[in-house]
């Protein structure tokens, strides 16, 4: 009598009996013969399927995932990602040591036999009853290349990898059905080279070519004898045989397959032992995926990439639907990133932010006209560990950024200006703009309801701002009571539209509050590319283009994709925006964003800083680049006063002192080399010289609610009355330069 082993497993004649139903079965297979219904030979168990006719006739193979390669704009390589480390490639470029080594090791008679070897399974029904148990498998390589297909297509889910890997004879069935389709259709040699890029080697390593990479740090086809012989021997276990962590057993293994292949006579004995006296002499290339390896500091733009294609419905309808393509890899994704701005932007951040300063700092710069993203870095770098971050503080939140943005300040105040010119306000337009005052008590916004005040008052960076002030002065010296009066005049609504024409929002992605201290003083937080964006159409005359980062795509087939194209519309008159552009140029040349300024070409900009000097911002641009340069606090905690960033110390902060000079260098080793188109200005006109003083008058701005006494500050300039508001209740009053009270408090990252 028969008796089982401890445990309950099978004895081995029923282990023998179990492998002969096998080899009937594959018998049956092989000669065509469909299977009964579930029941004759007891396939209903759990794992198995009901009749071998119900089996679907065609193997679905997946493409088989690859790495996608990460180009800037001149063709250099930036980064690969992927979710298989695979590089797939044909069997001519595979070495014939290669091809051998996997064909002795794992299906000897695999150009003998079809898609089952019986003798293969006769052989092991023999050793597994002799040991008792399963000892020896009888897989040929076209069942693993099936087997790898499923596994292949059940990807990263970790309950469709166990199923697809199921030791159950419903799943032995399966795979005996589609090797005999793959054997009819493929023949052994695409059955070879699909096997060898689809199997994992271990080390991430799927596919030969990886394979040889990792451990050698060569092509597949230059594998010699010994290395191709250790690379076969990994794949039946890939953890035991890993030849990084385990030497003695890697080289026991090889040394097994070098004399497997003596044995079916595919090198001589003597070229074995040769084999098997070298060291292994590995040469490891360490995984490289992701934008953690991204060169010149364009991990975040990298990160950006993967955002812009996870999220733009040309690249598949659902989010589902795009992950799919980006995991399955294999593309040659050319971007936007210059090489030189890119490299320019780094160093310039290295030299004036450390990434272990306190704060931190941003910088993206855009090509006006077209939109395309130039350069994207920060101080702090890309990753996980101390003074690392994966937080790209340069975009919006649903594209990997920051909460809430970043609060601009006065670097919002040409959006104003631009505003009222087009609803017709001369650039020689005049306010009272007095040191300090409260906010009007009501301004319209587009709803027709009007704002109004609950007793927030504002007030200028110096107490020897006072007004009244022209357009450009107020520009010049960031006026901040000379705009919030301009606002009051003409209304909220003309500002929001602006905004939005320019593709200004919050970084959280909503649109701008209808409040004076938003849509005058920047108090609303926004991203770095959004600025340089918007900024990027005062150089284009007036029209708008939206970011993009991506060039083109190409599938490891050849295929171009669809990619997601900038688009271009008018957002202000030419008229206007040369006139921006000739206000912004009076900041760099004599106003607050002097140290800024480049001396060799046309530039224009205006700095900013924020309430408590939490931030600190300078936009500029040329005629053919843009950028916006951040500094502050990712958490908003930092009030930078009396500190040292960069290893200089400041007192204060200002939007032209830091930011300033780090957009000056920037932009300067970006556009070295490049042409120095100029400005389309217009001449705004000195604004009429005051009348003498009567006796008795008093002094321009004695009276900082009027300006001077009451008195016209220019004939023939009038100032619209009401604008400076009533009321002398003490609300939040700004604490920096370029900035004004915060109406309410505001959420932080």
């Amino acid at each position: 009598m028969s008796k089982k082993r401890s445990g309950g497993g099978l004895t081995g004649t029923q282990q023998a009996a179990k492998f002969l139903g096998v080899s009937v079965l594959a018998g049956a297979v092989l000669a065509g013969i469909a299977l009964p219904a579930a029941g004759v030979l007891g396939l209903a168990a759990k794992g198995t399927v009901k009749g071998f006719d119900e089996i679907p006739a065609n193997l679905k193979t997946p493409p088989l995932s690859q790495r996608t390669t990460i180009l800037d704009a001149k063709g250099g390589q930036i980064a690969t990602v992927y979710s298989r480390d695979r590089t797939v490639v044909t069997l001519k470029d595979v070495s014939p040591y290669m091809q051998k080594a996997i064909v002795a090791i794992e299906d000897s008679r695999f150009y003998e036999h079809g898609a089952v070897d019986l003798k293969g399974v006769l052989r092991a029904l023999n050793r597994n009853a002799q040991s008792g148990g399963v000892s020896q498998g009888a897989s040929t390589l076209t069942q693993q290349y099936v087997k790898n297909v499923f596994v292949e297509e059940a990807g990263d889910d970790p309950d469709k990898v166990a199923q697809a890997t199921q030791q159950t004879l419903g799943r032995k069935i399966q795979e005996l059905k589609y090797a005999i389709q793959v054997e009819e259709e493929l023949g052994k040699k695409k059955i070879l080279e699909n096997y060898l890029n689809i199997t994992f080697f271990g080390q991430q390593a799927y596919g030969v070519e990886a394979a040889a990479q990792r451990y050698f740090s060569k092509s597949a086809k230059d594998l010699k004898l010994e290395e191709a012989a250790l690379l076969a021997g990994i794949v039946q276990s890939p953890s035991r045989y890993d030849p990084v962590n385990d030497t003695e057993e890697a080289t026991k293994r090889r040394n097994i397959v070098l004399q497997r292949m003596v044995q079916v006579r595919d090198v001589s004995q003597a070229e074995a032992d040769k084999a098997m006296a070298a060291p292994l002499k590995l040469k490891v290339s360490q995984p490289k995926n992701g934008c953690i390896t991204a060169v010149n500091g364009s991990g975040f733009f990298c990160d950006y990439v993967r955002e812009v294609f996870l999220s733009d419905p040309v690249f598949g309808k659902s989010k589902e639907d795009r992950a799919k393509v980006w995991n399955q890899g294999g593309l040659t994704i050319k971007t936007t990133l210059d090489p030189q701005a890119q490299k320019s932007t780094q160093q310039s951040l290295k030299d004036h932010v450390y990434k272990t300063d306190d704060v931190a700092s941003a910088v993206t710069m855009v090509q006006p006209g077209t939109g395309k993203i130039m350069a994207m870095g920060q101080s702090r770098p890309y990753g996980f560990g101390k003074n690392e971050t994966q937080i790209n503080y340069s975009v919006n939140q649903k594209m990997g950024g920051s909460n809430y943005g970043f609060p601009v300040g006065s670097t919002f105040k040409p959006y104003v200006a631009a505003a009222a010119i087009e609803q017709g306000k001369p650039p020689t337009q005049v306010y009272p703009a007095p040191y300090q005052m409260p906010y009007p008590d009501s301004i319209q916004t587009c709803s027709g309801q009007p704002w109004r005040n609950q007793g927030f008052t504002l007030e200028n960076e110096d107490e020897s701002e006072v007004g009244p002030y022209p357009l450009r002065t107020a520009m010049e010296k960031s006026v901040n009571t000379y705009f919030v009066q301009m606002i009051a005049d003409v209304g909220m609504c003309p500002v929001v539209d602006m905004t939005n024409k320019l593709g200004v929002v919050q970084g959280n992605g909503k649109k701008l509050p209808e409040e004076p201290s938003a849509l005058t003083l920047g108090s609303t937080g926004i991203s770095p590319l959004t600025m340089a964006g918007a900024y990027a159409t005062f150089a284009n005359r007036g029209t708008y283009c939206t970011p993009t980062a991506i060039e083109s795509i190409r599938t490891a087939d050849g295929k171009s994709l669809e990619v997601p194209q900038s688009t271009c519309n008018k957002a202000m008159s030419e008229r206007t925006a040369d006139t921006i552009n000739t206000l912004l140029r009076g900041v760099v040349d004599s106003g607050t964003g002097q140290q800024a300024g480049l001396t060799s070409r046309d530039n224009a900009g205006k700095t900013g800083t924020t309430d408590e000097r939490r931030n600190a911002w300078f936009v500029g641009y040329t005629p053919n680049l843009s950028a916006a340069v951040w500094v502050g606090s990712p958490s908003q905690q930092v009030k930078m006063v009396n500190i040292t960033i960069g290893g200089q110390y400041h007192g204060k902060v200002f939007g032209g002192q830091v930011p300033g000079p780090i957009w000056k260098d920037a932009m300067t080793g970006a556009l070295e080399g490049v042409e120095a188109p100029p400005f389309n200005t217009v001449v705004i006109p000195d604004p009429p010289k005051e009348k003498p003083e009567k006796p008795g008058d008093g002094k321009p701005g004695d009276d900082r609610g009027q300006g001077n006494g009451g008195q016209e500050p220019w004939p023939g300039i009038s100032i619209p009355p009401d604008l400076i508001g009533g009321g002398n209740n003490s609300g939040q009053s700004n604490g920096g330069q370029d900035s004004g009270g915060v109406i309410g408090g505001r959420t932080r990252d």
